[in-house]
């Protein structure tokens, strides 16, 4: 989490999504578009988090179907 809000971009490279990587660092070189780079990094973040959650959730349920 802090590195997505210290180093937007290098959020998104470690997770392998490079274009948007490439983009939040054009975004990210401006100082004022450092502060929406960062919420959209922290966001990605969370969203990619909920993600995993809920595919583990659907893998338990059909387990426990089986």
């Amino acid at each position: 989490m802090l590195l997505a809000i210290l180093l937007p971009f290098l959020s998104f490279m470690v997770r392998g999504k490079i274009i948007t990587g490439i983009i939040c660092l054009i975004l990210q070189i401006t100082l004022i578009g450092w502060l929406p780079a960062a919420i959209w990094a922290v966001v990605s973040l969370n969203n990619a988090r909920a993600d995993k959650r809920t595919d583990r959730l659907i893998k338990a349920m059909r387990d426990n179907k089986g």
